[in-house]
C-alpha cells in the first residue's frame, strides 16, 4: 500500500510498504482524510522520539476493513473517526477499536478534521476546568483547531464571557466567529486585558504566558495547562498563594489518557462528536491538501500560518 514516511532526513516521502493487518483490539481503516496536528510538529522536530522511517500521522477517517480479535465483524464496513497513535497518512491505519467512533452522519472530510482536537476541547471545558454557568473563561491560541472549538464549547456551557488571545489581526477576525466577546493579540498579553480576571483560562503555550495566566485567575479560578507551545521550560506556581485564592492549576494529557483510560477519553470523543453532528458545534476545515504537499502543510502549522483545521486528503 501507499504510506508517507517520515526518513532519518526528516523528509516527508510517498512509497510502498506492506499493508497492516488489525491485533486484538484493533481495526484497519481504508483512510479517505486525515488531519494535521500539532503532535506532526513535534515529532518532525524530535520532540517524540520515534525510529525513522515512520508513518506519522494521529488522526483518520475512512471505512473499517477488517477487525482484530475480540472486536465486533459487524464494525466492517463502518464510517469512522479515528483516533491513531501512528500511521493515519497511509492508504489503510490501524486504531484501538475503543478510540474508533462511528462517524454517522458527519462527513468524513469533517471526521477526520474532528481528531484529537474536540475531544481535547471538550475535556478542558467540561472534564478539567468544569465551566459552570456565567463563568468568564480565557483561552489562548484561539484561532487554532483546539481553540475554535473550546470557545463554542464553552458558550454551551454556560459561560458568560469567551475571551481569545491570538497571534494576528487576521486572527483575531477568524476566532470571532466562534463565539469571542474580545480578542487580544498575543504581543499585547497581558496588558491589552486591562486588569480582566477569569474563572477559566486554557493554556497550550507554557513559559512567561503561563506565568501571567496564574495571576489573570480570579478568586477559584482553574487554569489548565495542556502544552508547551513556547518552549518546555519549568514554570513554578506559589502553592500557598493559590491556597489563598482557592485557585487550581490543572493539567491535561490526551496521548496519556489514551494509554491509561482510553474509554474515559472515547466518552468524551463520542460526546463531542454527538455535538458536531447535531450542529452545536463547527469544525471549520479551512486547507486541504495533497499527499505530495504535507511537508509544506506541517511548515505552516509549525510556522502559526494556519486557522482552523488542515486536512490532508489519502483517497
Amino acid at each position: 500500500m501507499k504510506a508517507i514516511i517520515l526518513d532519518s532526513d526528516n523528509d516527508y516521502r510517498l512509497t510502498d510498504i506492506d499493508e497492516p493487518a488489525p491485533g486484538p483490539g484493533e481495526v484497519a481503516i481504508k483512510v479517505a482524510w486525515a488531519g494535521i496536528q500539532w503532535g506532526d510538529t513535534m515529532v518532525r522536530d524530535g520532540h517524540f522520539p520515534v525510529p525513522r522511517p515512520f508513518v506519522p500521522g494521529f488522526e483518520a477517517s475512512g471505512h473499517i476493513t477488517a477487525v482484530g480479535a475480540g472486536v465486533d465483524p459487524a464494525r466492517v464496513g463502518e464510517p469512522v473517526a479515528a483516533l491513531t497513535t501512528s500511521g493515519a497518512f497511509a492508504e489503510t491505519v490501524l486504531a484501538p477499536a475503543v478510540l474508533t467512533l462511528p462517524a454517522g452522519t458527519v462527513p468524513l472530510r469533517t471526521a477526520a478534521g474532528f481528531g484529537w482536537g474536540a475531544p481535547t476541547a471538550y475535556d478542558l471545558v467540561h472534564t478539567v476546568t468544569r465551566v459552570r454557568p456565567g463563568d468568564s473563561v480565557l483561552i489562548h491560541a484561539a484561532a487554532g483547531g483546539v481553540g475554535t472549538l473550546a470557545a463554542q464549547f464553552a458558550r454551551l456551557a454556560g459561560a458568560a464571557r469567551v475571551v481569545g488571545v491570538v497571534g494576528s489581526a487576521a486572527k483575531a477576525a477568524y476566532a470571532a466567529g466562534f463565539g469571542l466577546d474580545r480578542a487580544v493579540l498575543r504581543e499585547e498579553f497581558p496588558a491589552g486585558l486591562d486588569g480582566e480576571r477569569f474563572d477559566v483560562i486554557l493554556d497550550p503555550v507554557g513559559g512567561r504566558t503561563r506565568q501571567e495566566n496564574l495571576r489573570l485567575l480570579a478568586p477559584h479560578g482553574r487554569l489548565a495547562a495542556y502544552g508547551n507551545l513556547a518552549g518546555y521550560e519549568p514554570v513554578l506556581a506559589d502553592t500557598n498563594e493559590l491556597l489563598m485564592q482557592g485557585a487550581s492549576l490543572l493539567t491535561y494529557n490526551s496521548n496519556l489518557l489514551s494509554r491509561t483510560h482510553p474509554e474515559r477519553l472515547a466518552e468524551s470523543a463520542r460526546r463531542a462528536l454527538e455535538s458536531v453532528a447535531q450542529g452545536e458545534v463547527r469544525v471549520d476545515i479551512t486547507a486541504q491538501y495533497e499527499p505530495a504537499e504535507l511537508g509544506r502543510a506541517v511548515q505552516q502549522l509549525r510556522e502559526g500560518a494556519t486557522f482552523g483545521k488542515s486536512v490532508l486528503r489519502m483517497s
